[in-house]
């Protein structure tokens, strides 16, 4: 007697092709981070590799990532300035600040930083930079962004981004722009004014405050102070 087929049997016959996990490359510097740990527990393959612009590839979207006190002091040196320009050559970025729930982003006491300075920038990245922003809570958040950004994005992204290479006047401006409320205005009065670098330290308190005014005393105890 020939076996009878069950066609209201619940086996499911195997599709022949598993769900794919959502890949993610990640900046090495960035493997010791807690937001690494969540992305794996949610299902992510992850790849560590230096990544000359921004934190996270996923997709075709650029990722950089701060921590509210990395934002504050990134934004005091200018560096997160330059990353955001480096972030232009993706169609799609996106700036992460983590840890809002942890260190408020707008108490003065963030470095001597006026809350206005940091609205004032935000806007700027939004509006002149036109990078958009998430704020998160902790890392596991940001690794809750990163899951859903996975699932609505498709295509893949080039890697072949580069780091910005400055020119000699802009290397220059990068070394003045370093000093505590130094801008990019004030270093090119400097420059314009004295020259060289060396000539800047060299200049007496009453040449500097010309340009520097109040802040003449800050920059000479920086120049002076022992390592």
């Amino acid at each position: 007697m020939k076996p009878i087929f069950d066609i209201f049997s619940k086996t499911k016959k195997p599709s022949g092709k598993e769900k794919e996990k959502p890949k993610i490359i990640i900046d090495y510097r960035e493997k010791n981070s807690l937001v690494v740990s969540e992305l794996v527990k949610f299902g992510f393959e992850t790849e560590i590799k230096e990544l000359k612009v921004a934190d996270y590839i996923l997709k075709d979207v650029a990722i950089e990532r701060k921590t509210v006190s990395d934002f504050i002091s990134s934004m005091l040196n200018h560096r997160l300035l330059n990353q955001i320009e480096e972030l232009q050559q993706y169609k799609n970025k996106l700036l992460i600040i983590e840890g809002i729930d942890e260190q408020d982003l707008y108490n003065d006491k963030n470095e001597g930083v006026n809350g206005n300075a940091i609205r004032g920038f935000l806007l700027s990245i939004t509006l002149k930079h036109k990078i958009p922003m998430i704020f998160t809570k902790d890392s596991e958040d940001t690794a809750k962004f990163l899951l859903v950004l996975s699932k609505k994005r498709e295509k893949e992204v080039s890697l072949n981004a580069k780091k910005k290479s400055f020119n000699k006047k802009e290397q220059l401006q990068f070394i003045i722009e370093g000093f505590p409320g130094i801008g990019p205005k004030t270093s090119k009065k400097l420059l314009k004014e004295f020259g060289t670098i060396r000539n800047i330290i060299n200049a007496s308190e009453e040449e500097l405050t010309k340009i520097l005014g109040k802040k003449t005393e800050i920059f000479k105890k920086i120049v002076e102070n022992k390592y």
